[in-house]
């Protein structure tokens, strides 16, 4: 049987991220990160990859600032598929205080229209997250063992954690951090992760067909809890909407998009910027495991199995900050992966 320090179980953004970390926190330590998929894929591929200092609670204003700050970094380090860009946020009059207590870069507020505020939102960037997340671990390879194609078919814990990989072999790891994204009903975890009442919802942007400008910027519409973006990268906008769909299954949801998904976007398009709708004819499906509180949650379920998710949609935007708190679990235990 072989064995390691640590197991990250998900090769998604977050679980690539704690990997990282958790190799700089433990030197020397073994790690591996088990995927079944390839890495930077499920969720983490389908994900908008946009990012704005934006927190509806104290806890996540402050993970936004720390994840802004590793992400600057870590895109000049490793040359990462990050993309500035220039940014607005509008909103009703109504929750103008709202918006401001909620977003740490607003500049100056001006009135487009009455009973409408706007602001102009600095630190804004997107990204190719599926890119991130594997640019991370094939830096990571040399320190790490990735393992790709590997489903974790059940998790025992005996002295330590084992792990029954679905090709029939074993391994055992001292500490496991569980990073499943929206795929938190896997028989292997589904009670140890039930307490912490996690639900998924689907989520669902569109793609409109065209091009942006050099001069295109995000534009967030605050009362919907909306956004449109300009993909350069891509030759498309995206248009992100709030989606009410709840309890889905992740293996069936990202098949692709129902009738209902365009016309919900069209609808809110209609309202915030009716000459695009027409433009809406396709788009990605998705989903997320959300907290009751609608915050990250990264809790020890067991002596030595950490879990860490339930971002709620903003995985690549919480992504350093959830794996600071893991990692930040892992060395409060009694024993962490460097003692050996």
């Amino acid at each position: 049987m072989d064995a390691v320090d640590l197991a990250v179980i998900g090769g998604g953004v977050i679980g690539a991220v704690t990997a990282y970390e958790a190799a700089a926190a433990f030197p020397g330590a073994d790690i591996a990160v088990l995927e079944r998929g390839l890495v930077g894929g499920g969720a983490t591929s389908r994900s908008a990859g946009v990012h704005f200092p934006r927190g509806a609670t104290a806890r996540v204003r402050s993970m936004t600032e720390h994840s802004h700050r590793y992400w600057q970094r870590l895109a000049a380090e490793l040359g990462l598929p990050v993309h500035p860009t220039r940014a607005t946020v509008r909103a009703s009059a109504e929750r103008a205080d709202a918006v401001r207590g909620a977003y740490l870069e607003l500049g100056a507020e001006t009135e487009p229209d009455p009973g409408t505020r706007e602001w102009v939102l600095d630190g804004c960037h997107y990204a190719d997250v599926e890119g991130v997340a594997r640019a991370i671990l094939t830096d990571l390879r040399p320190r790490a063992t990735v393992w790709e194609g590997v489903e974790v078919a059940a998790l025992d814990g005996d002295d330590g954690w084992v792990l029954t990989l679905g090709h029939g072999e074993t391994l055992r790891a001292r500490r496991v951090v569980l990073a499943p994204g929206p795929w938190i009903a896997h028989p292997a975890w589904a009670d140890l992760i039930a307490p912490l009442g996690l639900r998924v919802k689907k989520i669902v942007a569109a793609h409109l067909d065209t091009v942006p400008g050099p001069g295109d910027a995000l534009a967030v519409f605050d009362d919907e809890d909306a956004f449109v973006l300009p993909l350069h990268h891509r030759g498309h906008f995206l248009f992100s909407y709030t989606c009410d769909e709840w309890d889905v299954d992740p293996d069936t949801v990202e098949r692709g998009l129902a009738p209902s998904d365009l016309a919900d976007a069209r609808a809110v398009l209609r309202r915030h910027a009716p000459n695009l709708a027409p433009l809406c004819r396709s788009g990605r499906v998705f989903c997320d495991a959300y907290s009751p509180a609608r915050e990250p949650v990264v809790a020890e379920l067991c002596p030595g199995l950490v879990f860490a998710g339930a971002a709620g949609g903003s995985g690549y935007r919480l992504a350093p900050a959830i794996a600071a708190e893991a990692v930040a679990a892992l060395a409060s235990a009694t024993s962490h992966p460097s003692n050996r």
